[in-house]
């Protein structure tokens, strides 16, 4: 897939709001922007009550006016269709517009991304305003990006009106064609739930008791599709218009309500929005988001369309980010594959619900500011990088992901109702994090060929031909790493018979018989050979079949039955991991089959360094971040000559001092 470069250079900027300030502020903007660096902003995300003040009345005067100031300053415009929010004359006029929650209440207005999804009329309302939009912006030069709608799903991901009854029966039709193909698939006899009408079907309201769970899992098919086809809409017209002009809308970080894999066929470049916690420290999680958001669309480096400048206003305690952890963190997302960094937001609002989220420029205005030094600073550093746009990064380790799996795995009426996919996913990737190791997220279907290891953590859900896909890797020579609890299901949430994990016995070389959950604050130990782990969580009662253990139970009335087993198969081999072990027999476990499959880190670093490499046709980069407070000294390979780009310094085969909270940008030179 080819790579889509909105700008020459790495986007810098922010959401910009001037919709709030008056006409005189934004003279000012601009011109702390340019003094900044920025190059690209987001203008009108939520706008639409200001460019529509009343039903098929538009005024795009003060809008054309910020664009133009904008432009005049050397700043693009990533311009919104500002669709986020329905106007209060929207809602006024279609009060049933407003979404409905599993218990029947009808959500008000007052906040915002107040709109039941499938309200025949919101459609119709957006398709004119995005057209009046593009229309109207459509030739001019400082348009370079398309952000349609904003963080769709953020907090309606679900409505439950009448509205989306029928839209949900009509889904049902073309999935299934006849109402006992649906029986069929969603097990009705159980509990006495046959269907003899498609008008009997209703949303997952709630019940009782546990809603059917095959029901449930296509409530979330059903609902991630209905606002899917909002953003196609506006997708459709846009392209018709502005055929050239880049089409986006900006996903989030670990957000389960919508399948990103399927959205990202439909966007030109991804996008994210991002906001690790300071007090957690290393942002691990940040890194694996950044590797899932770049590997969405095959490799295409990705913008990172919000995160903040010190600290956000949302959380229990809003805890800022220290003094250069902003530029860090900044860092770390361009070595992972980003060709931008972008802010919410670019001035600190006055009123409102996020008044007292940090911004580019704080609620002082001044230029002299702490965060607008590292604003301006960053800016000025990023200018120097234009030679990475466009870079990617090679990986040959992929971690299998599926949206449809983590909505079925963690569905309700299972061995254990606490599982956490992202959680056990990490679990994984963190120790692939710490040892630098690159990673591609992949789903379960698609070609792992160019991949030497394959680990597919709680794949609990095996779709139609994955078994297949899974099975060709390993006798290709491939390595796979599976975890407890996978294999068990089909699409519908319906067991896969013959026994777990039926259609993988032959290349895990094992049946699993039971499961054993273990209990919160409980946990039992891993025997490999003298020494001792930790496993908590699940344990599998394996029965080999052509397998060998590597790891036994050391406790409880199954100590001593297989926990960790591995099995040749074809030209390769899979390891099963029927419990969830603590990080060091997982990193230990990790390195070994590193090893056989001879996959190494950029460099060999201290621990909390970060180094990714990206390569363009002609270069390669390495990134380096230095998460220590203290400076760290890395020796360099002497059959390589370097460029340090932010300094210009030439290396060759020494020693590499990087600073505490601080970064290097290699360039191989080749000459």
């Amino acid at each position: 897939m080819k790579n889509i470069n909105v700008l020459p250079s790495i986007c810098y900027g922010g959401d910009y709001n001037p919709e709030q300030w008056p006409e005189e502020v934004w003279y000012e903007d601009a011109q702390l922007m340019q003094k900044a660096g920025v190059n690209l902003v987001s203008v009108g995300i939520f706008s639409w009550a200001k460019i529509e003040p009343q039903a098929g009345i538009f005024d795009f005067e003060w809008l054309d006016k910020v664009i133009n100031i904008l432009y005049d300053h050397g700043v693009h415009v990533n311009l919104s269709t500002a669709t986020a929010s329905t106007p209060a004359w929207f809602v006024r006029i279609y009060p049933d517009s407003l979404p409905v929650d599993e218990n029947g209440t009808r959500l008000s207005f007052g906040s915002r991304q107040h709109y039941c999804p499938n309200h025949p009329h919101l459609i119709k309302h957006i398709k004119k305003l995005v057209r009046a939009i593009a229309e109207h912006y459509k030739d001019h030069p400082a348009l370079k990006m398309w952000h349609v709608n904003n963080e769709y799903a953020c907090h309606v991901s679900r409505c439950y009106c009448e509205n989306c009854a029928q839209a949900f029966r009509k889904w049902l039709k073309k999935r299934y064609h006849t109402i006992d193909e649906l029986n069929e698939r969603w097990g009705t006899n159980f509990w006495g739930q046959r269907y003899n009408d498609w008008d009997e079907i209703n949303p997952p309201r709630k019940t009782p008791t546990f809603v059917n769970p095959s029901q449930e899992l296509d409530y979330y098919r059903f609902m991630n599709d209905s606002i899917f086809n909002l953003f196609l809409a506006e997708k459709e017209i846009l392209r018709e218009l502005t055929p050239d002009i880049p089409i986006s809308t900006n996903f989030m970080a670990s957000f389960k309500p919508l399948n990103y894999f399927q959205w990202a066929e439909e966007v030109d470049i991804v996008t994210w929005d991002s906001y690790p916690d300071p007090r957690e420290g290393l942002p691990v999680n940040h890194a694996m988001m950044n590797d899932l958001m770049r590997s969405l669309r095959q490799g295409q480096p990705f913008l990172l369309m919000e995160q903040v400048t010190s600290h956000v206003n949302w959380r229990d305690i809003n805890v800022p980010k220290p003094p250069g952890v902003m530029r860090l963190w900044s860092y770390a997302t361009i070595g992972r594959g980003a060709d931008g960094i972008m802010f919410f937001q670019w001035r600190q609002s006055r009123a409102g619900a996020e008044k007292f989220h940090g911004a580019m420029v704080s609620h002082s205005g001044d230029e002299h500011s702490r965060v607008y030094r590292e604003v301006k600073e960053l800016g000025h550093e990023l200018s120097q990088l234009d030679g990475l746009v466009g870079a990617r990064i090679k990986a040959e380790v992929a971690i299998l992901f599926d949206w449809e799996n983590w909505w079925a795995v963690e569905l309700a009426s299972k061995p254990h109702n606490k599982l956490s996919y992202i959680a056990i996913v990490e679990h994984y990737y963190r120790e692939l994090y710490k040892r630098n190791i690159a990673v591609d997220f992949a789903r379960p279907g698609d070609d792992l060929s160019k991949y030497k290891v394959v680990i597919a953590p709680l794949l609990y859900m095996i779709k139609e031909r994955e078994d297949e896909n899974l099975h060709r890797f390993v006798k290709n020579g491939g390595t796979l790493l599976m975890s407890f609890f996978s294999g068990i299901v089909d699409e519908n949430d319906k067991v896969h018979l013959g026994g777990y994990p039926a259609l993988l016995r032959d290349i895990l070389g094992l049946c699993v018989e039971e499961f054993v959950p273990i209990a919160e604050g409980q946990s039992n130990l891993l025997q490999v050979g003298g020494e001792t782990f930790e496993c908590t969580t699940w344990a599998d009662m394996i029965r080999l079949e052509g397998a060998q253990a590597l790891a036994v139970y050391g406790e409880d009335w199954y100590a001593g039955h297989p926990a960790v087993t591995v099995h040749h198969f074809g030209q390769g081999k899979s390891v099963y991991i029927g419990t969830h072990p603590e990080s060091r027999f997982v990193g230990q476990l990790l390195e070994k089959v590193l090893a056989e499959h001879h996959i190494t880190p950029p460099l060999e670093v201290p621990a909390k360094v970060e180094v990714q490499r990206r390569y363009t046709e002609n270069e390669e980069y390495l990134i380096i971040v230095n998460h220590n407070g203290h400076d760290v000294q890395l020796t360099l390979p002497k059959d390589r000559n370097y460029q340090n780009v932010l300094s210009g310094e030439r290396l060759h085969g020494v020693k590499l001092t990087v600073k505490g909270i601080d970064v290097v940008v290699l360039k191989e030179d080749k000459n």
